[in-house]
């Protein structure tokens, strides 16, 4: 199940919750909590030179650049 990030309209505290997109929102000081929006938190992070590039497609060895050694 996703995490949602709600924040409460009165006081303004965040909280994270686990639910289905169905699920209504928690409520919080006694009225129902929004659903907030945030696409600064991802589950994958790539580093470095790219796997695609030394370590899969490449018939040879490859030097760390992307670029087959001999």
């Amino acid at each position: 199940m996703p995490i949602f990030e709600f924040k409460c309209v009165k006081c303004g505290e965040e909280i994270e919750v686990i639910q289905k997109f169905d699920d209504p929102p928690p409520e919080h000081c006694g009225e129902k909590m929004e659903r907030v929006l945030s696409g600064g938190r991802i589950g994958l992070d790539f580093r470095g030179t790219g796997w695609y590039k030394i370590d899969y497609g490449n018939k040879g060895k490859s030097d760390g650049k992307g670029k087959k050694s001999s």
